[in-house]
């Protein structure tokens, strides 16, 4: 039991489950594996990605319909999606199809056959995704900066791979990687729903706790070499799209909090961010403006987006620079701080009514820390926060020297 507010246990193969209790008929499970794009080898980018599209097109005992029906055909659904880190298949539904829904993910997992047929069919549907990703800027850019901040080394690399890639991998190819990179020390059933925690793990340990156990024996490969770049690409776009950022905190660095309270003040969700109120609000430079932070297992790279007219392209880089050395050069207030912490701590609270992200984010705790904080917490990790330690991350992060920088126009 992790505190009071979740209910975890570990199979003897290492799985580890973590539920939380609601009333709600509906019902949230998933599984997530610490294995991700940024596993592949070089001439494996994208693999990741496509295992995670190919895993519904059939398995031992069901054809690729049948694996779709099994769940949609009650008024389910069953999903699937990859990041740098993490492969994850999830599924709602009402809560008496819990047997039903644990079967079929594990059926899945660990029973798929990855038919040629089938495998030749969706390379194209991801040909296709990837077309799709090329033709907005606002999106390819992302990648395209990530590629640059971390040039050279597996994580730099996008989720979707490349065409040429694709068109190489068999069934071969997937099985070898899912033998390298999915180890049962290394899984988490995530579960959110109105179900018994004793039925749910005597369930689970019907359909999970068979399966052989595999311990990860590798670690990843380091990111420590960060040099700042800037580059500017040209695009047949009615707008510029600029971004630009720093690496940041890894997931587990204490610093990692603060790193989340500046950047939810600096362009975060809410509309009174400061990048919204100095871009849009005041000047409508700029329809979309935003910062983003991503953690992940030893780096982190926070990032600043603006997408704005050509001719306002260097007034708008000036205002986020100028919006950075005001963070970095004076310290929030107390009215200031006492609010941001009211409104981080608010948008949390609301982000885990949605049950599926409560099971997603618990899982992924889980996973990597093998714990997770209950609210209460997390709560009192941001009510302790200083002014001088959220200058000090500003003057780390924000550090005009440190900063790369993509620009389309």
């Amino acid at each position: 039991m992790v505190d009071t507010d979740f209910l975890t246990h570990t199979f003897k193969n290492g799985i580890r489950v973590i539920h939380q209790y609601t009333d709600s008929p509906v019902a949230h499970l998933g599984i997530l594996i610490n294995a991700g794009s940024r596993d592949e080898e070089e001439e494996e980018h994208g693999l990741a990605h496509f295992i995670e599209h190919s895993v519904f097109k059939g398995t031992k005992k069901r054809k690729a319909f049948h694996v779709l029906s099994r769940i949609e055909g009650v008024g389910g659904e069953l999903n699937a999606y990859t990041t740098k880190e993490e492969t994850v298949l999830y599924s709602t539904f009402l809560s008496e199809y819990y047997d039903r829904t644990a079967e079929l993910i594990s059926d899945i997992l660990f029973n798929s056959v990855y038919p040629e047929k089938e495998l030749n069919r969706e390379k194209e549907v991801v040909v296709e995704e990837i077309n799709s990703y090329k033709d907005s800027p606002s999106e390819l850019i992302f990648d395209e900066f990530e590629e640059l901040v971390f040039d050279g080394h597996p994580i730099a690399r996008n989720i979707l791979g490349t065409k040429k890639n694709l068109r190489k991998f068999n069934r071969d190819i997937i099985l070898r990687f899912i033998e390298n990179n999915y180890h049962t020390d290394h899984m988490v059933i995530s579960s959110v729903g109105n179900i018994n925690f004793s039925v749910l793990v005597k369930m689970l340990e019907t359909h999970f706790g068979h399966v052989e156990s595999k311990v990860r024996e590798y670690s990843r490969e380091k990111f420590d070499n960060y040099i700042p770049k800037q580059k500017t690409v040209k695009k047949d776009t009615f707008q510029s799209h600029c971004l630009i950022g720093n690496t940041a905190y890894n997931i587990a660095d204490p610093k990692r909090i603060p790193m989340v309270f500046l950047n939810n003040i600096l362009g975060g969700q809410a509309l009174n961010s400061r990048l919204n109120l100095a871009l849009r609000e005041r000047r409508g430079m700029a329809y979309n403006v935003e910062s983003s932070y991503t953690a992940y297992s030893d780096t982190g790279l926070f990032s600043v987006y603006f997408g704005t007219d050509r001719e306002n392209l260097d007034k708008a880089q000036a205002l986020v620079q100028k919006e950075f050395d005001l963070l970095r050069n004076k310290k929030l207030g107390g009215v200031q701080l006492s609010r941001a912490k009211k409104q981080l701590i608010g948008q949390i609270a609301i982000s885990t009514e949605s049950h599926e992200d409560l099971m997603l984010a618990n899982g992924k705790s889980l996973l990597i820390f093998d714990k997770v904080d209950p609210l209460r917490v997390i709560f009192k990790k941001i009510e302790a926060l200083t002014a001088e330690e959220i200058q000090e991350v500003a003057n780390f992060v924000l550090d005009k020297n440190q900063m790369s920088k993509l620009i389309y126009q």
